[in-house]
């Protein structure tokens, strides 16, 4: 459940992979790895396929990659609900690593504390596994720019 009931997204999971894809083009150089699932008002649902380039010894998605998936979804939801201005950047990412995470689908789903016109709060909730556990929590903050009409991605 949203903690700000009053937000409306401005663009659709679809729009927003399409937006990452031309700004953003290194993050899925080599593989479709992360994206967007779903928007929703007040949050967003984001995914990692994990596959080899993301284990460490013992066969455990890395940290990196559960830290990137946990700023991807900071970066939906700012991107959807703020508009899709991609000079918006983290301020502040703090995580949990709760327990191990196994290649494969590993879902963050992200909500939305606090949208104000310069900052935006957020916390999200990574999961995996056949029971979709718990393996790690971020928070986090975003810095919005000023709009600026010729700076906006459309």
């Amino acid at each position: 459940m949203p903690a700000q009931t009053n937000l409306k997204p401005v663009l659709t999971a679809a729009q927003i992979n399409v937006l990452m894809a031309a700004v953003f083009p290194q993050l899925n150089e080599s593989s479709a790895a992360y994206e967007a699932i779903d928007v929703f008002p007040g949050g967003c649902i984001v995914r990692l396929n994990a596959g080899e380039r993301h284990l460490r010894p013992g066969g455990t998605v890395s940290g990196p990659a559960l830290f990137t998936l946990a700023d991807i979804g900071g970066y939906v939801c700012v991107l959807s609900h703020a508009g899709p201005d991609a000079l918006s950047v983290t301020t502040n990412l703090n995580i949990n690593f709760v327990r191990k995470a196994e290649a494969g689908p590993i879902e963050g789903h992200c909500r939305i504390l606090k949208l104000g016109k310069s900052l935006m709060v957020f916390d999200i909730d990574i999961v995996a596994g056949p029971d979709g556990q718990t393996v790690a929590h971020a928070t986090g903050t975003y810095s919005i720019p000023p709009k600026r009409t010729a700076d906006v991605v459309k």
